[in-house]
């Protein structure tokens, strides 16, 4: 066995960063970290890494000038990341079918890295997981199939992303990074690294666990809040009330937390909830207010195409519809869980193909659209439309304004639905 070294913590040049996945989460680190070290970004999606070589971040995240960085490499071969002694995963961590954790994804990112792992290199994970995945499932893998010992040989951290996609004030560097390690010399490691690129300063954890919980528990606030003001836009719409104008009268003292109704989805607030709940169950405890949250935030598109079918005429077929934006949130190209899209799939069981315009859909033919039957709109342009649904608060829609969103159509009672409020009650027909 080689003899082991200590990790080195001030000379940068040994440390050759390697990132595996390069999405929302990895290529924002790419990118910092290639200010300071030699950075190697590994993705399976080849043509994925080849827009990024060619200088496109389909994200619309990074211009080629970031991209373009001396120590700033990207591949879809692994065996490029042999030469990597720090390795990051950044990969998603979703839900299957059952709404249980899928891991499937870094564990065998995880595998693939134990067999390349060496004396000294050093693991961070950085995707979402329920507290005690890092332990009991990730480090036994790095253990069994490299042949070293956790903690003596390599060693492992937790930093949850906290990546808002499409957010263009709150960055990688200014928002505070929980750091995590069960070691001292993987506490050591982490502080070094990410003192390098976050300037917001970083919030250390005692251990991967409490690390792990925080990130979940970050986003299931967010989704019971949610599910509250869901249930008082229901009230509000009952009682002819505008729900934004109940909540911002609220947000006037200063203790309230302001949250506004609609679709949950993405790859967070959508998904972290039920990774909480299958920690609560499978210890044997209650995740009751997940589970009524959940189903309270699942229902709200029902609640929206019983809404559009009032309008509707007798003949479902002879009915056209317009929504404006599907990505999960505004001013993004993400479409993982979007709300919308769960709409056009209520909107197709009942024949209904409505026409769809996002400044986003890059490429219909991306799996993600596969379930869903819509004929997309590049141009807008006026046609006989029934309804009108605004979907997502894209800047462009706020900058067509509502009267050019009603000239769409050319009938005079076309029902205007605006779910994110963009636009004064007076203006449409309904509102979250």
């Amino acid at each position: 066995m080689k003899k082991r070294q200590k990790l080195g913590l001030k000379k940068s040049s040994k440390n050759i960063i390697g990132i595996i996945g390069v999405g929302y989460v990895g290529l924002p680190l790419a990118v910092k970290f290639s200010d300071h070290f030699n950075t190697i970004c590994y993705d399976n999606d080849k043509i994925r890494v080849n827009e990024l070589i060619k200088g496109y971040d389909r994200n619309l995240n990074f211009k080629s000038n970031s991209l373009s960085k001396k120590k700033l490499r990207f591949t879809y071969d692994h065996n490029i990341l042999k030469k990597c002694n720090v390795f990051i995963i950044t990969l998603p961590t979703p839900v299957d079918k059952n709404n249980l954790p899928d891991l499937k994804m870094v564990k065998d990112a995880t595998l693939k890295i134990s067999n390349i792992l060496k004396i000294n290199d050093f693991i961070i994970f950085e995707s979402t997981f329920y507290p005690g995945t890092v332990d009991n499932i990730l480090i036994p893998i790095l253990e069994k199939n490299s042949s070293l010992k956790y903690d003596r040989d390599f060693h492992v951290g937790y930093s949850p992303e906290r990546i808002n996609p499409g957010d263009k004030k709150h960055k990688l560097e200014n928002i505070k990074k929980i750091v995590s390690s069960n070691s001292i010399i993987g506490k050591k490691k982490i502080k070094y690294l990410y003192k390098k690129i976050i300037t917001a300063g970083l919030f250390e954890v005692s251990s991967t666990k409490a690390a792990e919980l925080s990130k979940i528990l970050e986003n299931s606030q967010r989704f019971v809040n949610i599910a509250l003001v869901n249930q008082i836009s229901t009230l509000c719409n009952k009682m002819n009330i505008q729900t934004k104008e109940v909540i911002d009268a609220a947000a006037s003292k200063w203790n309230f937390m302001k949250f506004y109704p609609g679709l949950v989805g993405g790859h967070c607030v959508a998904v972290d909830p039920l990774y909480l709940s299958y920690i609560q169950n499978s210890l044997g405890l209650s995740s009751s207010l997940i589970s009524v949250a959940h189903k309270i935030n699942n229902g709200k598109a029902n609640e929206i195409v019983e809404t559009v079918l009032k309008y509707k005429k007798r003949d479902s077929n002879k009915i056209k519809i317009l929504i404006l934006g599907a990505t999960f949130k505004e001013n993004c190209p993400d479409f993982r869980n979007s709300g919308i899209l769960k709409i056009i799939k209520e909107f197709n069981k009942l024949k209904i193909i409505p026409d769809l315009h996002d400044p986003y859909i890059i490429n219909k033919k991306d799996k993600i659209f596969f379930e869903y039957k819509f004929n997309q709109i590049s141009k807008l342009k006026s046609s006989k439309y029934n309804i009108i649904l605004v979907g997502v608060g894209h800047e462009m829609y706020k900058k067509l304004g509502i009267n050019k969103i009603k000239k769409l159509s050319i009938k005079k009672n076309c029902k205007i639905i605006d779910l994110k409020s963009i636009f004064s009650k007076k203006r449409v027909s309904y509102q979250l």
